[in-house]
């Protein structure tokens, strides 16, 4: 597949019954999101009309909101954060979001000032608890686990989150670490980078991810590794939720919930594959 899709979101979301249910409310059914009044992701999204508390407005609620952290692993912070916090804004409560990133490694992409001001490291937060953890992707596929810069941190981090968080999220790149770490499940090479959207099965729809989906849902994939659904399925403690004919393994997940793991990028914007499509063109690489 060629990844130049005419608008992602709506190919990656996933079909919906025709029955009530949080997907089908309006507006006026979301609860906001609390974040910074001034990240750059405020006034994209409150544009969208997705409601953005802010921090002055969430102090005065007498509501207990979700705690989530966010550890942003992918060079393009800003725009991350943005498709995140769209998602996360579809939330019948307030969610607290807390953007965390990696103190061992520089970022080229992000100025230095964006990331002191809404960004904090593990050592700010490893006393606190949170209700859930999204572990993002990164553009080091090529590199074996142990020999990108902030390994041992992120080591740190899965750990902490084994005891202090409630369920985590690990996406692509990070799914594949979080795999390897705590299973010893190997990633291996493919022949060609997997980029489009795909078609996958949902193999456990008594899950409660699959709330509102379909028997099948479309979900775009841009990586040049792979788990494989035979491995997870060698593990007693692991389940394979969805994959593809063509894509391979998209969702699995630990059996007391605590763990997810997601290979594909439901969260991605309508233009972020066309991007990394033109962007692979670019650099002389073949992206399909």
């Amino acid at each position: 597949r060629t990844g130049v899709p005419a608008r992602l979101p709506a190919a990656a979301r996933p079909h919906r019954r025709h029955r009530p249910g949080p997907g089908c409310r309006g507006i006026g059914g979301r609860m906001p999101i609390r974040i910074p009044d001034a990240l750059p992701a405020t006034a994209a999204l409150e544009n969208e009309n997705i409601f953005v508390m802010t921090e002055d407005r969430a102090r005065r609620q007498d509501i207990r909101p979700l705690e989530i952290v966010i550890v942003n692993l992918m060079p393009t912070k800003i725009a991350t954060e943005t498709q995140l916090l769209r998602l996360l804004g579809n939330s019948p409560i307030q969610v607290n979001i807390t953007l965390l990133r990696t103190a061992a490694h520089e970022s080229k992409n992000t100025p230095l000032r964006h990331l002191e001001r809404f960004y904090k490291t593990f050592a700010e937060i490893r006393h606190r608890s949170f209700d859930g953890m999204i572990v993002t992707g990164a553009p080091v596929e090529h590199l074996p686990f142990e020999d990108v810069d902030y390994w041992q941190e992120l080591l740190e981090i899965m750990g902490y989150a084994q005891g202090h968080v409630y369920s985590t999220l690990y996406l692509c790149w990070a799914a594949q670490a979080a795999l390897y770490h705590f299973y010893g499940l190997p990633k291996y090479i493919l022949p060609a980078k997997v980029s489009g959207i795909f078609c996958h099965e949902v193999l456990h729809p008594e899950c409660r991810l699959f709330r509102g989906f379909d028997d099948e849902f479309l979900a775009p994939h841009s990586r040049h590794t792979e788990v494989r659904a035979e491995d997870v399925l060698k593990v007693p403690n692991l389940r394979v939720l969805a994959e593809s004919g063509e894509a391979g393994l998209a969702l699995a997940e630990s059996l007391d919930h605590s763990q997810v793991f997601m290979t594909g990028h439901l969260e991605y914007d309508r233009g972020t594959l066309d991007a990394e499509y033109r962007r692979d063109l670019g650099k002389g690489l073949d992206p399909v």
